[in-house]
């Protein structure tokens, strides 16, 4: 089993902040109503997505399974924006959850092209 890191390129770098960048907020957000159970599902999401990007890129213990690490990505971002507009009446009206699902798009095409590679 290959247990080395992979390279990280430009790639990459873009998954990390983007994947980054989507947990903070929803964590930042699920702890503005922390008593509410949407905001725990919130928190919980967002260290779903920092699982997630711990074992495509910094643990060794993954090697051997990033493909399917990465696509377990693509399907958690893909549910976590559905979620998002079959849970809230309100999705099309409210501009930071709309830039938040445009940042969790770019992010399953950056891990689409990586998975061409």
């Amino acid at each position: 089993m290959k247990t080395t890191r992979p390279a990280l390129g430009p790639l990459q770098y873009g998954v990390i902040v983007l994947t980054v960048l989507t947990a903070l907020l929803h964590i930042g957000l699920g702890s503005s109503f922390f008593q509410d159970v949407m905001g725990k599902i919130f928190i919980l999401n967002g260290l779903g997505y920092l699982t997630l990007l711990a074992a495509l890129y910094f643990l060794p213990q993954f090697a051997g399974v990033r493909s399917f690490v990465r696509w377990a990505l693509i399907a958690f971002t893909a549910v976590t924006i559905v979620g998002y507009f079959v849970m809230n009446p309100m999705a099309l009206t409210s501009p930071p959850g709309l830039v938040v699902k445009a940042i969790e798009v770019a992010l399953i095409v950056l891990l689409f092209l990586e998975s061409r590679k």
